[in-house]
């Protein structure tokens, strides 16, 4: 099962730092999510960020950055609908409901499934799926390897998420809440916690 990591909208000076812990760590792969930022500050993250660890590195804006930096891939929202002209390599998308999934899922190589479970750090964000129909998708073949789960994702609930046969699962709120970005000098709480997280998805 796949692990992946969403940034949180805001820079931070241990941002770096954390990420390429992280990826030392077993990360799977990392989505650079800063909407409304300035590209040089998507640059100076990027440059930051061990050279090794670009390949699995995917950018929700600045499209650009893709091939300047080597990344993995681009993922399209509302945003950015539509990938650069000539554009080859890596894609994704957010889905909010299984007719959009059934739509774009072949167009992607994965494709965020949301809302799962209630919002952690945004407690308005509320789930969009019942069990029933998470596992109603699991038996019509509509969640499977290229599906990766977001929303609200825990430790306790990627034994769940397996059970729905998501390929993955795209952890935020769960992890970023163990770091105040004002405040906190020590990030292993946020390095001890992925450790967990990443045994539990394997």
């Amino acid at each position: 099962m796949k692990l992946i990591l969403l940034t949180p909208p805001d820079f931070f000076v241990e941002e770096h730092i954390i990420i390429n812990a992280l990826f030392e760590e077993g990360l799977d792969m990392l989505h650079i999510h800063k909407p409304g930022s300035e590209p040089i500050y998507c640059e100076r993250l990027l440059k930051l960020i061990d050279k090794q660890w670009r390949k699995k590195i995917v950018t929700h804006d600045h499209f650009y950055l893709k091939s300047e930096f080597k990344l993995n891939g681009i993922h399209l929202s509302p945003r950015n609908p539509m990938p650069p002209q000539k554009y080859k390599g890596h894609v994704s998308c957010t889905c909010h409901s299984f007719s959009t999934l059934t739509r774009r899922k072949s167009m992607c190589d994965y494709v965020f499934l949301s809302q799962i479970y209630d919002g952690i750090t945004n407690t308005t964000l509320k789930s969009s799926f019942s069990s029933s129909e998470l596992l109603e998708g699991k038996r019509n073949g509509l969640i499977d390897n290229k599906v990766m789960a977001l929303g609200g994702i825990t430790l306790e609930t990627i034994d769940t998420l397996k059970e729905y046969n998501f390929g993955g699962c795209v952890i935020y709120g769960d992890l970023w809440k163990r770091f105040d970005f004002h405040s906190s000098s020590s990030y292993k709480g946020v390095i001890n916690y992925f450790k967990l997280l990443k045994r539990r998805t394997e």
